[in-house]
């Protein structure tokens, strides 16, 4: 049994790091150097990890395993309602989980926070149409809520069934339960200490 569908690269927690810089010069008011930070954590490296967990599918990553007794994928009139958590079940995942994913443990961010971020460094915090044309830290430490159960599968969206992961973990496992895709739960996974360089952007609002 393996933890995520592949381990994260160093480059990840440094570039975590860097954007811990850039929230200190923004705290202080130096927005010339916090825009040099954010720009300094778009690594193609980080860029060349998420793509090969979420693009295309490769025999050493994505190995999924048919299971006895696995749940049939469900017509879309027969899934659980609603698709997602409400804003409320949100809260209450983020307070439970932190902003880490419970698979691989990299540290990772809303995507509503990244627009604010956006709109205040446009030029460095790059969001274009295509995932070559997005910042690679960002992109990749873009917080989901994972269904461990996959909704197609009959599972819900209840605390007890959504984690908080990383996007490569999210799109990279996709329809498949933990057990095809031979994971442990992440809901057995230790709660990592929380991550200050999403949580202490002042002035930038909550999660949502």
């Amino acid at each position: 049994m393996r933890r995520c569908l592949l381990e994260p690269i160093p480059e990840i927690f440094e570039a975590a790091a860097i954007l811990d810089r850039a929230r200190e010069a923004h705290v202080a008011g130096n927005a010339a150097e916090a825009e040099h930070w954010i720009r300094a954590a778009d690594d193609p490296a980080i860029y060349d990890w998420l793509n090969s967990v979420w693009g295309r599918r490769s025999p050493e990553i994505h190995t999924f395993a048919s299971m006895p007794n696995s749940p049939p994928t469900l017509p879309i009139d027969q899934r659980p309602i609603p698709r997602m958590p409400t804003t409320m079940t949100k809260r209450e995942i983020i307070a439970r989980d932190g902003y880490h994913c419970k698979f691989c443990g990299i540290p990772v961010i809303t995507s509503e926070r990244r627009k604010v971020i956006q709109r205040l460094y446009p030029d460095a915090l790059r969001w274009g149409r295509s995932n070559l044309e997005q910042h690679a830290a960002f992109q990749c430490m873009w917080l989901q809520y994972d269904h461990v159960l996959p909704n197609q599968r009959g599972g819900p969206s209840t605390p007890d069934n959504v984690v908080i992961t990383c996007a490569a973990c999210n799109f990279g496992r996709m329809e498949y339960t933990v057990e095809e895709a031979g994971l442990i739960d992440p809901r057995t996974r230790e709660r990592a200490a929380s991550w200050s360089g999403y949580s202490t952007w002042h002035g930038l609002g909550d999660f949502t």
